[in-house]
């Protein structure tokens, strides 16, 4: 059985673009009320996804209650398991559910567990996650001007918001956009209470989008975006071949600590991060000092930064 990927919320289940890519496992614990949902209840739903599949790749919503959180984590620690990877990417809602669908992708691949799980790190920037919204005057979790706060409170203004990779602001005017991906990507929407024609008319052509598809709303988009008026958006790369290439180029290590497998700088399920290179020795009889310590971190493809 493929490593499961695991979520704290139905919303970030975005539809199966095939028979052969599994479903995300919707953690009740995390979905219903301490109250209703026994921690008994929890500890055997997450030690039946182990037993089931050996390891858990669980990935949260950075904006979600810190009562999950910390469920999540108390599940992990009394079970004692080093199976389990709780991921907490700082991408928006529906950015989040295409994360969840691309290591879903990838969960049928050859890839060991502890590469799936580093691998979000790396796939996170190659999303483009962004919103239309009516209002940027609470929002916090991306840089908003003072002169952009002021003009959220004009009737009807609109601003369109980069969340991922790079965070970008603009107000909405003409043919105005925001910098898009330099490969193919196709285009979720999500609509809330602002129509979709911008996103769909303006930014889908000149992001040159291989393909446009409507999903549902996320419940965390309001809270993460601090307004209701939004129609949330995410581009990324659809094909699994690009995605398992991107994936293999890159340079795989031991985790120090736990043994897994891993690529980048830091390990998915224990979060130890890679250790640096020694330092380089000095150069003999040259009289000048030693050469500074190697970088730690590990190459990328281009765009990974």
């Amino acid at each position: 059985m493929p490593t499961a990927i695991a979520v704290t919320g139905p919303d970030l289940v975005l539809p199966s673009p095939d028979r052969n890519t599994p479903s995300a496992a919707v953690l009740q614990s995390a979905v219903q009320s301490p109250r209703t949902y026994s921690l008994d209840q929890a500890l055997t739903e997450m030690h039946t996804l182990i037993e089931h599949h050996g390891y858990v790749i669980v990935l949260c919503p950075a904006s979600a209650p810190p009562a999950v959180v910390q469920r999540m984590y108390a599940i992990r620690s009394i079970l004692e398991s080093d199976r389990i990877a709780i991921l907490r990417p700082d991408l928006p809602p529906l950015g989040l559910a295409v994360l969840v669908l691309q290591l879903r992708q990838l969960s049928i691949c050859d890839f060991s567990p502890g590469v799936l799980a580093s691998a979000a790190r790396l796939l996170s920037h190659y999303i483009y996650a962004g919103a239309l919204l009516g209002s940027v005057a609470k929002l916090d979790r991306v840089p908003v001007t003072l002169q952009s706060h002021a003009k959220s409170w004009v009737p009807g203004a609109q601003f369109a918001v980069l969340a991922t990779p790079r965070p970008e602001l603009i107000k909405v005017t003409g043919e105005a956009t925001l910098p898009g991906p330099g490969f193919g990507t196709k285009l979720l929407y999500a609509t809330g209470q602002l129509t979709s024609d911008w996103v769909t008319e303006t930014l889908a052509p000149a992001w040159r989008t291989q393909g446009v598809a409507q999903a549902r709303l996320p419940g965390e988009s309001a809270r993460w975006w601090a307004t209701g008026k939004l129609v949330e958006f995410a581009a990324a790369i659809p094909d699994i071949s690009v995605l398992y290439q991107l994936v293999a180029s890159v340079r795989r290590d031991d985790c120090h600590w736990c043994g897994l497998e891993l690529i980048g700088d830091r390990c998915g399920f224990c979060a130890a991060p890679l250790p640096p290179p020694p330092d380089r020795p000095a150069p003999a009889s040259t009289g000048r000092a030693p050469a500074g310590r190697a970088s730690a971190v590990r190459a990328l493809p281009r765009g990974a930064t």
